[in-house]
């Protein structure tokens, strides 16, 4: 079936997806500050704040009620339920912004989100990132320290489905290491012809 919608005029929309841990938020963090011409979508989350995450910078924190609203009356390009606990979505108008400012968006998003988003933009490019081993992200989770060992087991068991589904992405990059990953993502980027709809 065909896709419809508004002809994206300028930016390209570039979904970073991988498993937990995989290093997706530094390697967005890094093109955004390393290549102009990248806007970095911040997502809403029902989750409570990490030390040190800024509400509006790191992530939008809103209550339950309030994502199920947004959801609810279309203000989210995507969302999903992650980890069987908090909900995740990418508000949707400062995308259509950026993008008609010219801009390439991306998204550092879930797997299932991914997927909806390729529903939804005709054109996204969907890009995978991979650790080099599994047994690099449990080393990583244990590093930060942000979960408890129940959730770690959560996430790790997440992350066994989501890297099989790699091969359903336009691409897959492998994060041995951030600014060279990096790099790749944007040579693709720059690569891929711009056939994108919202």
């Amino acid at each position: 079936m065909e896709r419809t919608g508004t002809l994206m005029p300028h930016g390209k929309l570039v979904v970073l997806s991988g498993p937990s841990a995989v290093g997706k938020g530094t390697i967005a963090k890094h093109i955004v500050s390393s290549f102009p011409n990248f806007f970095l979508s911040v997502s809403a989350t029902t989750r409570e704040p990490r030390p040190g995450e800024i509400d509006g910078e790191s992530y939008v924190f809103v209550s339950a009620e309030k994502f199920r609203s947004m959801a609810d009356s279309g203000e989210l390009l995507e969302w999903a339920n992650v980890h069987g606990s908090n909900l995740y979505g990418t508000p949707r108008q400062p995308v259509v912004d950026a993008l008609a400012k010219g801009h390439n968006v991306l998204l550092e998003i879930d797997v299932q989100g991914a997927f909806q988003v390729r529903e939804s933009f005709r054109g996204a490019i969907l890009i995978f990132i991979s650790p080099p081993a599994f047994a690099d992200l449990e080393t990583r989770m244990s590093k930060r320290g942000t979960e408890s060992p129940v959730d770690r087991a959560t996430r790790l068991e997440t992350a066994r489905v989501e890297l099989s589904e790699a091969s359903r992405f336009d691409f897959e990059v492998i994060n041995d290491q951030v600014a060279r990953c990096a790099q790749e993502v944007v040579d693709l980027v720059q690569s891929t012809k711009n056939q994108g709809s919202l």
